[in-house]
């Protein structure tokens, strides 16, 4: 009977969980290149249940157990094996900004492709294109770390840049130096156009295991691989200017599954209650 109040427990517990992470998905559910979390659960290993002798021993003799007869088996509930980070690419949004860029993944190219930023911490991995420009010059995310490049953070030292399909940083070289915010992204506006540097895109050898450090980051891991261009050229991302990724989070789903998670939170309670009486009345009535 006490197994049945840690099943139930373990069940409510496991439940939780996924709250938190649903209730994480519907509150970035607008924010730039979002990816979904889900919950992914496994069953704890079923165990089998002997019989015992009327005096309550079990015989088991020396190198085999079929001496005692198998009652059935017991399941002792779920247990979280891992919040699984879905790479599905958001809707496109329209924004002409210069500063905003989108990684369009090519149709049958099983693994994201990320911008890479120079953080404290090293460089991260992101999705989220939403770039402004510092007071240098330099291309940087809303915190401030700055975006690479090939060769490095990428300045623009001219009044007017393009970001091609292909990733290419393209300037205006005869235009002076000054920096300033422009929202045209027509490639034929250029009278000298210069290669500036190409961004710096990144793939790993097995996504799902990359480390959310929030702020739309990713840190790579030992199980995910390190960071890695992609080794073919027909598997890199089209890069769009002026446009962003939006969420791939579906607020109707997400709602569905928080009224899946409250009736399955609600029947583990139950039945914790209902073994909490029956020990009651064992105890209280039976043992009298």
């Amino acid at each position: 009977m006490l197994r049945g109040i840690y099943t139930g427990a373990n069940g409510m517990i496991s439940q939780q969980v996924r709250m938190d992470v649903i209730a994480n998905n519907l509150a970035n559910a607008d924010k730039t290149a979002f990816k979904r979390d889900t919950t992914i659960f496994k069953t704890f290993p079923e165990m089998l249940i002997h019989r015992y002798d009327e005096d309550g021993v079990g015989k088991m003799p020396l190198g085999s157990y079929d001496t005692a007869p198998v009652v059935g088996k017991l399941g002792l509930g779920t247990e979280i094996n891992e919040i699984y980070t879905r790479f599905e690419q958001g809707a496109v949004k329209k924004t002409d900004n210069t500063f905003d860029l989108m990684l369009n993944d090519k149709p049958g190219v099983e693994k994201p492709s990320f911008f890479v930023v120079m953080t404290n911490r090293g460089e991260r991995l992101t999705r989220s294109g939403s770039f402004v420009l510092d007071t240098k010059g330099y291309l940087v995310t809303p915190q401030g770390f700055p975006l690479m490049g090939e060769k490095g953070p990428i300045q623009v030292t001219r009044s007017n840049f393009l970001v091609k399909e292909n990733g290419e940083i393209m300037i205006n070289a005869d235009v002076g130096n000054e920096p300033r915010t422009t929202t045209s992204t027509d490639h034929n506006r250029f009278s000298n156009p210069v290669t500036l540097d190409k961004l710096k895109i990144r793939t790993v050898e097995n996504p799902r295991h990359l480390d959310k450090e929030g702020d739309s980051f990713y840190a790579d891991t030992p199980e995910s691989g390190e960071p890695m261009p992609f080794p073919n050229a027909n598997y890199e991302p089209e890069i769009l200017q002026g446009y962003l990724e939006t969420s791939n989070v579906q607020v109707v789903t997400e709602m569905v599954e928080m009224i899946e998670v409250n009736r399955a939170y609600e029947a583990n309670a139950k039945a914790m209650q209902t073994h909490d009486q029956l020990l009651g009345r064992l105890i209280n009535e039976v043992a009298r």
